[in-house]
């Protein structure tokens, strides 16, 4: 899996974990719901910066972005 999409799943499963929608995390980060949108669907190649502001918003780290996805 490429970078992209293993951060853009990441996001939507702690994003969903926390039972916020995008416009909801939108309103924390200041990112827009089509930046996001697009991140969870692996369009997105986000910086560090944005992994630790997006972090912030979801109350994580910003290594779980890039965790590995488990296959289960």
């Amino acid at each position: 899996m490429d970078m992209k999409r293993l951060v853009g799943k990441n996001f939507a499963r702690l994003r969903q974990e926390k039972g916020l929608t995008q416009e909801q995390v939108e309103e924390r980060s200041g990112f827009s719901q089509q930046y996001l949108s697009g991140l969870e669907r692996g369009y997105r190649n986000p910086t560090v910066v944005t992994l630790y502001e997006l972090a912030q918003a979801l109350e994580t780290t910003p290594v779980e972005f890039l965790k590995p996805v488990s296959m289960a």
